[in-house]
């Protein structure tokens, strides 16, 4: 490290390095590419599955908008009510056209529908590669009656999605 002024070194005197000498500057690329291909290969893993989410939210929202409306219907058939026939799976009676008439929990019993539609039965917009399905169950809670309805979403790569709820005849 120490030069004389005429830049000759002394006896016990190491020269002045100045820079990087190319086996260095090599070494250093070759590192910095490694870690750049192993944190790209991390974000490539990432991407690949950043759709899956979106589809199972989706999912998540239809079946929880399926059960609030169930759970929202009355317990029992009131009097002069509509009867589907959705348990004995008639799709001529049992389908999102009919579906505005439900008026208690057991109409939904075996109503399907291919591709989401709303209440009143019109689709909703980017909803049509999914399918709904609905089993209706007697149930109990504690001692008093219930029914116990599922609600199955599949979305369209064929992932399904089950929410269980619950409707007391209390």
């Amino acid at each position: 490290m120490f030069i004389n002024k005429q830049g000759a070194r002394g006896k016990g005197q190491v020269a002045l390095s100045l820079g990087f000498s190319l086996i260095e500057a090599v070494l250093f690329m070759v590192v910095v590419g490694v870690a750049l291909v192993v944190v790209l290969k991390a974000f490539e893993v990432a991407n690949l599955g950043s759709a899956d989410p979106v589809l199972r939210r989706q999912s998540l929202a239809i079946a929880q908008s399926l059960l609030e409306e169930i759970s929202l219907k009355a317990y029992s058939n009131p009097t002069g009510g509509y009867v589907s026939d959705c348990g004995n799976h008639t799709v001529a009676t049992c389908n999102t056209a009919t579906r505005n008439r439900f008026d208690d929990v057991m109409d939904y019993d075996g109503f399907s529908m291919k591709g989401i539609h709303d209440v009143t039965g019109d689709p909703v917009i980017g909803l049509s590669g999914y399918l709904a399905s609905v089993s209706v169950a007697s149930a109990t809670l504690g001692a008093a009656p219930a029914y116990r309805f599922s609600v199955t979403v599949t979305d369209p790569t064929g992932q399904t999605l089950a929410l269980d709820g619950y409707r007391a005849g209390y």
